[in-house]
């Protein structure tokens, strides 16, 4: 302290954390405390390296590789488990990456950052006994996804092996995984540029950064003019934690936090807060420069998720197992996350409570059946130490078994308990129908057409808009200046997996960051789309069996250059193995459609047309683009299209393979044209009868052809209405009509079968009793 007067408590004076740091400080030699977490030297009031103590000093105490000796002392069950959590593997985004370079793995998510494995013992699963079977039943349905270990992923390319792309081009997926896509993973502390700065495991969540990166605290021996620094020196977390900053007091951990990664991939923390990604720099920043780069993108300001307006925020709806993990692999999002959005809402006809286990969580193609779930008022050990919520008429339980102990039952009622300090009260959809608080479209959707809940996520209308980026064009360039004599520089970038594993080195293992690491890899990655929309996306099928949104995943056309500057692979299309995804014995286009929930949800739904009417809502595509596997070149030409020049060049090259457009995944017929969700068995694009039955093209028509001359009943009535001013001009009138019509036909049909009964029962009354006199 004599350095660091005025620094801010790590915790609030009163509670019960710092009591207990206050307690354990004196017994290793330090009154103030900080030695619990930091570890140094607390007699050393001169010399910063002495103090520090040079290996034996935590800079970031939450990092992986040490915070056994410092979180761990009392959040053993969460220090234990980070290493099976899905943002410590990344094995979805792995397996993902390869699949993209012709399935280099198949549907077995193979490998991770680094090698793991499950405990021996099923009951060191965290969770309750309901939880552990739901979970051993999830691992017999996709045991490639809930796999018992990984295995290590292995070495990229090296200086001395740049030879072998050309025999294998695929062995440059090495390089753009490590180099591009795991540095968000939590043994490592990440790209620190704006909107990117974090700590390193526990930290990456717990610990405030700024999207600027600097010191605002009161520590004048920290400096403010130095990026990468936390906002204040306070821990953020549960609704108890306070943390204090320029006289504003916050709990719970902010969303932007969660953006510093997930801004990337299916975007969702970003387009939860209502930000899509640009290509333009605009609009203009107050000193006329760009637009600054966030997460180095920019951005367009789009509708923000009804839950981020309400004052959630990400830690209100995904649990800790969800989060830290629960001690087992789940190699991919759909199977860490444990929670469905009819957990809280339900659905039209039965409260949440009332609803069995696995409810939208089936992985399978019909609606999970069962007891209902209820309620419980037993919490979970391990989350203990966090707020203690009065469970009411008990916390109500997640689809896949365990106590949501933030949200409580109140009767008929629910309260969420948010983290940031709100406590709000909802009206479960059973309710909102009964008293008459949903549109007619709404009932009209959720009750009137049984399938969509039987087979539909909620978010499959509720989601406003989803950010899709359809093509991913990748650049490797491997170019070396002494094979390349017309290169200036090398290229090489950083290898992000192993600056972690250089944390395993015990020397290592206590450095708050990797940005003096020689990691340094050959190639270099760029990317580039083929184009951005944002609007209502196309629909397919999930891993749980259920229609959902989908949005471009990984979409590679692959350009690899090799060490002498010339391409080895040009706009090139993998393929996956033979056999899988419909794509026959030549295998499938492994640029895939990836079913996302966009956490882009609003009160009012999509339109009825934007599916049964959409081509592109069916996976048939946006269209109107010509074929990408031909060359385009743009000069003067005929009208029958031969270029004038001879001294000219194409404008757009060709992208082997793809005959049809980025955003079509099926044709009318029902045959698959690119891959859909690799990592779940039931993931798929629309089948025939599907897109059939979906389908309402040309209901119009089915109406109009004989509006208003082709019959002449229905001639004279539109007349009638022409001239009494009848003729709806309106939606709302239209509709009104088209009730009416359906509602007249409708009695006419039951009048004429009740005439027509009456005159059979006359006749053959009459009939039977000229029989009985006979």
């Amino acid at each position: 302290m004599a350095c660091h007067a005025d620094i801010e408590l790590i915790r609030e004076a009163d509670s019960e954390m710092m009591k207990q740091i206050m307690v354990m400080g004196p017994t290793m030699g330090d009154p103030a405390g900080c030695v619990v977490c930091h570890n140094g030297d607390p007699t050393e009031r001169e010399d910063k390296d002495k103090a520090h103590g040079g290996d034996n000093f935590y800079a970031d105490p939450g990092s992986p590789w040490i915070n056994e000796n410092t979180c761990g002392k009392c959040h053993q069950d969460q220090v234990r488990v980070q290493w099976q959590s899905l943002m410590m593997t990344e094995a979805g985004k792995i397996q993902g990456v390869c699949w993209a370079f012709g399935s280099l793995t198949g549907y077995n998510h193979k490998w991770a950052n680094y090698a793991v494995e499950n405990p021996s013992d099923p009951k060191s699963r965290l969770g309750n006994d309901q939880y552990r079977a739901y979970m051993e039943r999830l691992t017999e349905i996709e045991p490639d996804v809930f796999v018992s270990k990984h295995e290590a992923l292995p070495d990229a390319l090296t200086k001395d092996e740049l030879d072998q792309l050309h025999d294998d081009p695929t062995k440059a997926a090495f390089t753009y995984i490590r180099q591009e896509c795991q540095r968000c993973h939590h043994a490592v502390k990440g790209r620190q540029a704006r909107g990117d700065f974090r700590g390193m495991g526990c930290s990456s969540c717990h610990a405030p950064y700024s999207n600027e990166g600097f010191y605002e605290g009161a520590d004048a021996s920290v400096p403010k003019d130095e990026t990468g620094h936390m906002l204040v020196h306070s821990l953020q977390g549960t609704r108890e934690a306070k943390v204090t900053v320029h006289d504003k007091t916050y709990s719970g951990i902010p969303v932007e936090t969660c953006t510093t990664c997930h801004d990337r991939g299916k975007r969702i923390g970003v387009s939860f807060q209502g930000l899509m990604e640009s290509p333009y720099v605009s609009p203009f920043a107050a000193d006329g420069g760009n637009q600054p780069a966030l997460h180095t993108k920019h951005y367009i300001a789009m509708e923000q998720d009804v839950h981020y307006q309400l004052g959630m925020t990400c830690q209100d709806c995904h649990t800790s197992t969800g989060i830290h993990g629960d001690g087992f692999l789940a190699a991919a999002n759909l199977a860490a996350v444990a929670i469905e959005c009819s957990d809280c809402h339900g659905t039209p006809d039965v409260y949440p409570w009332d609803l069995p286990l696995g409810f939208m969580d089936e992985f399978e193609m019909e609606p999970a059946k069962g007891s209902p779930r209820g309620t419980t008022k037993i919490g979970l050990p391990h989350v203990s130490q966090g707020t203690a919520y009065d469970p009411k008429d008990g916390f109500l339980i997640t689809a896949r078994g365990n106590p949501y102990e933030n949200v409580v039952r109140d009767g008929n009622e629910i309260i969420v308990h948010t983290a940031a300090g709100k406590d709000i009260r909802m009206k479960p959809l059973k309710t909102l129908i009964e008293e008459g608080e949903v549109s007619q479209r709404g009932v009209v959707s959720m009750k009137g057409v049984t399938k969509h809940l039987d087979r539909m996520e909620c978010y499959t209308c509720h989601a406003s808009w989803t950010p899709q980026c359809y093509g991913c064009h990748v650049k490797i360039d491997y170019s070396q200046k002494d094979k390349c004599p017309e290169c200036q520089d090398s290229k090489e970038n950083f290898d992000w997996v192993a600056a972690g594993r250089k944390h395993m080195e015990p020397e290592h293992a206590a450095d708050r960051g990797e940005s003096d690491y020689d990691t340094i890899i050959p190639g270099k990655i760029s990317e580039q789309r083929s184009y951005l929309r944002w609007e209502e996306p196309m629909l397919g099928v999930n891993g749980e069996g259920r229609v959902t949104p989908l949005a471009p995943g990984c979409q590679p056309s692959v350009t690899i250059i090799g060490q002498d500057g010339k391409p080895i692979l040009l706009n090139h299309i993998f393929k996956t193995e033979a056999g899988v995804e419909g794509g026959g014995d030549e295998g499938q286009l492994a640029i895939d459609m990836s079913p996302v929930q966009p956490h882009t949800t609003t009160t009012e739904a999509r339109t009825c047309e934007s599916c049964h009417a959409s081509a592109k809502a069916l996976g048939l595509g946006i269209g109107s683009t010509r074929p990408w596997n031909e060359q385009h070149t743009v000069d003067l030409e005929t009208i029958d299209g031969e270029i004038l020049p001879k001294r000219t060049q194409p404008q757009m090259e060709a992208i082997e393979n793809l005959d049809h457009d980025w955003s079509q995944i099926v044709d009318k017929e029902g045959n698959q044209l690119a891959t859909v969700g690799h990592h779940f068995k039931l993931s798929r694009s629309f089948n025939k009868e599907e897109i059939e039955h979906i389908s309402r093209e040309g209901t119009c028509i089915a109406c109009h052809q004989s509006i208003p001359e082709e019959s002449l009943a229905v001639s004279f009535l539109h007349h009638v209405a022409q001239y009494t001013g009848q003729l709806p001009k309106t939606s709302r009138q239209h509709d009104s009509l088209v009730n009416k019509i359906l509602l007249s036909s409708a009695w006419a049909q039951v009048g004429g079968a009740f005439v027509l009964g009456m005159l059979t029962i006359g006749v053959f009354g009459r009939y039977g009793r000229r029989l009985r006199k006979k």
